[in-house]
């Protein structure tokens, strides 16, 4: 039985290829587009041979998968230490908007690119397993932001439903227009202009 394919951290521990796949993917799919990262560049800079990444991932699909699956869990856990600082329905629904802000303001390579699975997603053909994905992640997104407002609203099932399609409209589109403008801020804006209409409910 062979021994994994792994190496040895900055601190000492040893990190699977797998993992050092996936981190390299995720920096070159973010920063260069999904189409235009190649297998080879992403096994050179995970410092791996090609077939650890066939012995890992079936296919360069298999990847991108595997990338947005692990780029929306990192979203999840961005969401989740939010929600933790919360009080109340109101400041839960605005932890959705204060999450991707935390993810727009990480430093990426090369600036911040918007969304990096609705930047995934448009280079993906019809039909492509990982658009899938992705309309699952911004699907949750609109079901959390749904359940705070069923919270906050009680027996207000009518402008809960509208206000739980109103607001992430108003966050992808915040998101958008920050990764064409490199910087978070529409963000926050969006995160005022929730925080307004939620005031107004």
């Amino acid at each position: 039985m062979s021994m994994p394919d792994v190496s040895t951290a900055g601190d000492g521990r040893r990190r699977p290829a797998r993992q050092r796949l996936l981190e390299a993917a995720a920096r070159r799919f973010y920063a260069d587009g999904v189409a235009a990262t190649g297998i080879d560049t992403i096994t050179a800079e995970a410092g791996v041979a090609k077939m650890s990444l066939y012995n890992n991932f079936s296919s360069k699909a298999d990847l991108v998968r595997a990338y947005l699956d692990a780029r929306h869990e990192e979203w999840l856990g961005l969401y989740r230490a939010r929600l933790e600082q919360a009080d109340g329905s109101r400041e839960s629904v605005l932890a959705v908007f204060d999450a991707y802000a935390d993810h727009a303001a990480f430093a990426y390579e090369h600036g911040f690119r918007g969304c990096g699975l609705l930047n995934a997603a448009a280079e993906l053909p019809a039909g492509y397993e990982g658009r899938a994905v992705v309309r699952a992640d911004k699907e949750e997104v609109e079901r959390l932001i749904a359940g705070h407002l069923e919270q906050l609203l009680p027996g207000r099932a009518d402008e809960a439903r509208a206000a739980a399609e109103h607001l992430p409209f108003l966050l992808e589109g915040a998101m958008a227009r920050a990764g064409l403008e490199g910087d978070g801020g529409r963000v926050q804006h969006a995160r005022s202009m929730a925080a307004a209409l939620l005031n107004r409910l």
